[in-house]
């Protein structure tokens, strides 16, 4: 009698998924006509395999939906097995239009099932650029409403998928609605808020709600204008205009107000730059050449 698989402890949100004999033909076959599938067939006992699994499930993640993974336990499909000449194990097959393209045995170092999964996405066909880099370009080029629409799809997909989650926030912040940034963010399961994508992306809410009470942008400027040397109006437009997504505008101000008291207000300038260098990345262009310019300001 073949038992029915339980659910995956590592199941990710669709892209991994438990088969047996029944539902191989759905899962696999029918499935690697639309998208590529890696087939893992493993068991409980096999020390190699409990190795090989999470790597391959990080990496099938990491595809952001381009591929599926399926796991079979050769205990409870040894028929299944012995059609596919599993005679060793860990063994996985690649799958692409409903038959398998590649395959290999044992247990492989991440670079080994990198490369695995590039031949696999070669073999099917697909882009070098996956729906998450597809989105987050369309999000680099001012396109929200699209770029949202993409990552939610990928996230329906993959829940732990942390670079489409950061991104949804950061699409939702660019579409003018930090309401709905704070409630997406919110509502992130745990491990994936604890991410460093989307740590990056809770810094920019998190600016964005404080430049919503700073006042009014215009209103700022003309105060300034009498009053040049007023830090405190200085750094509430610097506030206001990251609300506005004016970010360049905004390091402008923070850094004349560090040339000209690095010390004002308990270093709050140079705090509230970091902040939006966390929130930018560490490797954005902006936050690049902002650090040259503080560090130059800093030492000169």
């Amino acid at each position: 009698m073949i038992l029915e698989p339980k659910p995956s402890a590592n199941a990710g949100g669709g892209v991994i998924k438990d088969a047996d004999e029944k539902t191989f033909q759905a899962d696999v076959i029918q499935a690697s006509m639309s998208v590529p599938v890696i087939v893992d067939f493993w068991a409980p006992w096999c020390g190699p395999c409990k190795q090989l699994g999470p790597l391959l499930e990080s990496a099938v993640r990491k595809a952001a939906g381009r591929l599926r993974l399926v796991k079979v336990n050769v205990d409870q499909c040894q028929h299944l097995a012995a059609q596919l000449r599993v005679q060793s194990i860990p063994m996985v097959y690649a799958f692409v239009g409903g038959r398998p393209v590649d395959a290999f045995v044992g247990a492989q170092q991440e670079s080994q099932i990198n490369a695995f999964i590039d031949r696999l996405l070669k073999a099917a066909g697909e882009p070098a650029e996956g729906p998450a880099e597809q989105a987050a370009a369309l999000l680099e080029g001012g396109n929200a409403r699209a770029a949202a629409d993409l990552f939610q799809r990928i996230l329906a997909q993959d829940p732990a998928n942390t670079k489409a989650a950061a991104g949804l926030v950061r699409a939702r912040l660019m579409q003018g609605d930090l309401k709905a940034a704070r409630k997406t963010l919110d509502g992130l399961p745990p491990a994936v808020a604890k991410s460093s994508d989307v740590a990056a992306a809770a810094a920019a809410v998190e600016l964005a709600e404080e430049g919503a009470g700073a006042g009014d942008v215009a209103k700022l400027r003309r105060t300034l204008e009498t009053s040049p040397d007023d830090h405190a109006t200085r750094f509430a437009l610097a506030v206001a205009l990251y609300g506005k997504q004016h970010t360049e505008a905004a390091i402008e101000e923070l850094l004349r107000i560090i040339r000209a008291d690095r010390h004002w207000n308990d270093e709050a300038a140079r705090k509230q730059l970091v902040k939006i260098f966390d929130a930018l990345g560490p490797s954005h262009p902006l936050t690049l050449a902002s650090r040259r310019r503080l560090s130059a300001i800093l030492f000169s």
